[in-house]
């Protein structure tokens, strides 16, 4: 009769376990202020906020498609910088957060490509131009579409992870090209908060600046959420791959 094999599965530490105690204060109080100010800013955009004199009603896309533009931004960079950790360290837990900050950028960048050819349709007169800011939108969408259909398919081993890694921290390139794209190229793409694009009424800040903050803790909170699945998968891979083994050494005792 074999003795039975060790499980290689360290204790978690006391400073982990304060970690974990942290986090699980903080979850419900992020949970509690994003939808807190979702509320708030949907009833400032909606009955508070003047509309603008020529797009109307339209102009409103203005408080989802910029705040979604800064939240894509936010993703895109957590998963570019994370993935850079993990090229250099090979942690896992930086690889979860970059497949959940690629995951969620790449969420409100569809958002972003959705609500602007509505706002073209109205301000240009077509659903879609070639506009430099747009176009190097869609390129990075295109980056982290192929990083996250190189992790989804399948379980990824470390070729993959490397791959996909490398395409996160290329992509980064492409934001500062779209953050100055406007300023470099003179696009059609208009840039209202600032004087060139004629800059916004003052009774507008206080929505616009509000969904900036919901948008910000929205995406904090999917992040977040998202890294959580990905490490409790990462764990169940583990422990599957050491419940593998084991069949393996105890069948060839």
């Amino acid at each position: 009769m074999t003795e039975p094999l060790p499980i290689r599965a360290s204790a978690p530490k006391p400073a982990a376990a304060a970690q974990g105690g942290t986090a699980g204060m903080l979850w419900p109080a992020l949970w509690g202020v994003t939808v807190l100010l979702m509320g708030i800013s949907l009833y400032e955009i909606f009955f508070v906020a003047p509309a603008e004199v020529q797009m109307g009603i339209v102009q409103k896309i203005f408080y989802f498609h910029v705040p979604s533009a800064y939240a894509m931004y936010v993703g895109f960079v957590t998963a570019g910088v994370a993935s850079g950790v993990y090229l250099a360290r090979r942690d896992e837990r930086w690889d979860a957060i970059a497949v959940a900050g690629a995951e969620v950028g790449l969420a409100f960048c569809i958002i972003v490509l959705t609500t602007g050819p509505l706002w073209a349709r109205k301000a240009w007169g077509v659903w879609w131009a070639w506009d430099p800011r747009l176009t190097t939108t869609l390129l990075a969408g295109m980056i982290y579409v192929a990083f996250v259909s190189l992790r989804g398919s399948g379980a990824a081993g470390q070729v993959e992870k490397r791959f996909a890694a490398g395409l996160a921290v290329l992509g980064l390139p492409v934001l500062v090209v779209i953050h100055y794209s406007v300023q470099r190229w003179r696009g059609q793409h208009p840039t209202v908060i600032t004087s060139r694009g004629g800059g916004l009424a003052a009774s507008m800040y206080p929505a616009f600046f509000l969904s900036l903050a919901a948008f910000t803790a929205l995406v904090a909170l999917l992040i977040w959420a998202r890294t959580r699945v990905e490490r409790q998968r990462q764990r169940v891979l583990a422990l599957e791959m050491l419940a593998t083994e084991r069949d393996l050494m105890e069948g060839d005792e």
